[in-house]
């Protein structure tokens, strides 16, 4: 599954729009119970205000907090911004850290977004576990854990870290294009074969087809016509499994 998702997902990337550590991790904080696409409608406005830890210490409350008043929960992100911005400021020299237990000090951050920053900005291997990749390793089977820190260290003992960050990335993809919460889109699923839970959403290809969503959707349903017609994805020539760390294939890890 995990090089089939490679194949489905090769561009897959952080969808919040950024140029510098700061500005991840200040769009990450955005976007808790917020869209991406919303985020990025705002961030443009906020990082052209506030271009250093600096200015997000010493902001207008009330200013900021109308900037950022479109991604909801305004007063509590103003809040953890402008915390961030002091702690950055007295602890690290005004610049971002790039170590997990630094960064989960910090007003705001949590393990998830200390996993975005390092994967996104430092290219340090982590597993985002947001709502869709919980969602959807549990719909695989992968880990019955519900917690976040139990699931990212489960799904860390199943695939190579190497492949942490961009695993994340293609799994929330998947979430957001194709195994939605309700009606997942199994019938147009090109990991159908290999998922314990295909059926939960409608199977009928024509159906399904409607449900899948983001621009590579007629990508994604091609893929899903060549499984339809027998061809699995991502298998290795050689009968092993890559990305089980050599274990052979073994059913317990993802394929």
């Amino acid at each position: 599954m995990v090089r089939a998702l490679a194949e489905g997902y090769p561009g897959a990337h952080c969808e919040l729009n950024f140029t510098n550590p700061l500005e991840l991790v200040v769009a990450v904080i955005l976007s808790a119970q917020c869209t991406d696409k919303r985020v990025n409608e705002v961030t443009p406005k906020v990082f052209a205000r506030y271009r250093t830890a600096e200015d997000y210490a010493g902001a207008d409350r009330a200013e900021l907090e109308e900037l950022l008043r479109p991604t909801g929960f305004f007063r509590s992100k103003a809040n953890s911004l402008m915390g961030l911005g002091a702690a950055l400021v007295e602890r690290f020299d005004g610049e971002l850290p790039a170590r997990m237990s630094d960064l989960v000090t910090l007003p705001g951050v949590g393990r998830k977004t200390a996993n975005v920053v390092l994967g996104n900005a430092f290219d340090v291997p982590g597993i985002t576990v947001d709502t869709h990749f919980a969602r959807l390793v549990r719909r695989w089977r992968w880990t019955a854990e519900t917690d976040p820190v139990k699931i990212e260290h489960a799904v860390g003992e199943l695939v190579p870290r190497k492949e942490w960050t961009m695993l994340s990335h293609r799994v929330i993809f998947h979430g957001r294009r194709v195994c939605h919460s309700r009606r997942p889109a199994c019938g147009a699923c090109f990991l159908a074969p290999d998922c314990p839970s295909s059926g939960e959403g409608p199977v009928d290809p024509a159906q399904a087809a409607r449900l899948v969503k983001g621009p590579e959707t007629e990508h994604l349903l091609a893929l899903a016509e060549r499984v339809r017609a027998g061809e699995r994805l991502g298998r290795a020539n050689n009968g092993g499994n890559a990305d089980d760390g050599g274990r052979g294939g073994s059913e317990a890890a993802p394929r």
